[in-house]
């Protein structure tokens, strides 16, 4: 090799050459970081989908201006006129704000019936008005023909506890919202049955509908206690996470099975009321409150109409004429209801229900449970679950007749309840109901 000639690189040396240059190179061709995607328009609930504001599309022309705007006054909105910032109102059309955070957004326009003669066909919905049922043959069928589901509240058994329905007296068997509910559709169901209705549980068993978990909901759970403003816990986030699996994802699971599958005329929502226990559940004290009332859907408050996922699902509501069968459903049933139980109306504190004329025991209310389905909706709410009372009658179980139990001979409460439910509506499809 010539003396004065480089001596030729080692591979190693050529190797780190190699890396050097590409590494000078690396500004020049480095991309930009991409920009974040711009936050969505909607301002949503937990776990609410995007709204769809085109499912409006089959009730244009549903109702005339004056009902509409006298059910965003009496129903819909806690406060009258509270609607003004997300709903104009015109001669032809109600034009209603489609995304809260995006204020150019176009309005979706829902058009008015020139009068109440030109509403549109009952196929534009799955459900039916009793004038739009088969007229009655017998009298002892009033429900003939009719398609009921029954939604027993909460979940219960192994999930009782994390849903905060669970409490448990000394060595006695707890007591659990969700076994309850569903103790009392079974009860219930045969006598809407022997009525000539079509029954359906919405579920049937203290299993979830729901296949998300609350691991599943983690991610999520985080999002919502930032919208909150609440501090992110180990314990908070686990918190969160549960009651977005039984309180939210659950209910939403069961609004799709009754919205796509069942397709009810009318779904019986069943719960059991519950006062303060105390911090610990596995030493409760009891409540000497007793009491009963009955909920309809409405009555949202000027936040709950912010959020577009609600504000579209109750308006579907009321665009469908829902209220006006819902309303008569359940002052029908609370009649009978206070007949069977006894018990007093309660009254609610604040401005998150609405009280109806003339029926102490019926409230309008904005819940997912009553919100979510898209047809009319009776939600009860009897007995105080931790009363003494209530507790021996949920003690001493079902029964056939009667038995003295806490010193007053009575049907089981689960009979009792069916019984107030099954009468109000025997009631109203009666009267409602033409004759053949």
């Amino acid at each position: 090799m010539p003396p004065n000639h480089p001596r030729p690189l080692s591979r190693r040396a050529l190797i780190l050459r190699a890396a050097a240059v590409a590494a000078s190179a690396l500004p020049a061709c480095r991309k930009k970081p991409a920009a974040a995607p711009a936050p969505p328009p909607w301002f949503l609930t937990p776990l609410a989908p995007p709204p769809d504001w085109s499912s409006l599309d089959p009730f244009q022309d549903s109702l005339t201006r004056d009902a509409f705007t006298q059910l965003l006054n009496s129903t819909l909105t806690a406060t009258p006129g509270s609607w003004f910032t997300h709903i104009q109102i015109t001669d032809a059309a109600a034009l209603i704000r489609r995304a809260s955070r995006d204020a150019s957004l176009p309005p979706y326009s829902l058009r008015f019936a020139a009068s109440s003669a030109s509403l549109p066909k009952p196929e534009s919905r799955f459900w039916r008005k009793a004038s739009e049922l088969p007229p009655l043959s017998n009298p002892a069928k009033p429900l003939a023909d009719l398609r009921i589901a029954i939604d027993p509240g909460h979940i219960g058994g192994p999930w009782a506890r994390m849903e905060e329905r669970w409490y448990r007296m000394g060595d006695a068997s707890p007591v659990q919202e969700g076994n309850l509910t569903l103790a009392t559709a079974t009860a219930l169901r045969p006598l809407l049955e022997s009525m000539g209705a079509h029954v359906d549980l919405v579920r049937s068993s203290n299993d979830p509908l729901t296949p998300l978990r609350p691991p599943d909901l983690l991610e999520t759970a985080r999002l919502s206690l930032q919208q909150d403003g609440t501090a992110i816990t180990d314990r908070a986030l686990r918190r969160e996470s549960e009651r977005l699996f039984y309180r939210t994802a659950e209910i939403r699971e069961r609004g799709r099975r009754v919205n796509t599958i069942l397709k009810p005329d009318l779904v019986l929502c069943l719960h059991f009321n519950a006062d303060s226990w105390g911090g610990d559940p596995a030493n409760p004290r009891f409540s000497s409150a007793n009491h009963l009332h009955v909920l309809a859907h409405g009555c949202l408050l000027p936040g709950e109409l912010t959020l577009d996922d609600q504000r579209l699902e109750s308006l579907k509501r009321i665009i469908q004429g829902i209220p006006e069968s819902e309303l008569a459903l359940c002052n029908a049933v609370a009649r009978r209801m206070a007949e069977a139980t006894s018990l007093p109306a309660y009254r609610y504190p604040g401005n998150s229900a609405r009280p109806v004329a003339d029926n102490p025991f019926v409230w309008i209310r904005n819940l997912l449970a009553n919100r979510v389905y898209e047809c009319p909706v009776v939600f009860l709410e009897p007995y105080v679950m931790n009363n003494a009372d209530v507790f021996a009658r949920i003690q001493a179980g079902d029964y056939e007749n009667s038995r003295e139990v806490a010193g007053i001979t009575r049907p089981s409460i689960f009979r009792e309840y069916a019984s107030g439910i099954a009468a109000g509506l025997a009631d109203y499809f009666r009267a409602a109901r033409s004759s053949v």
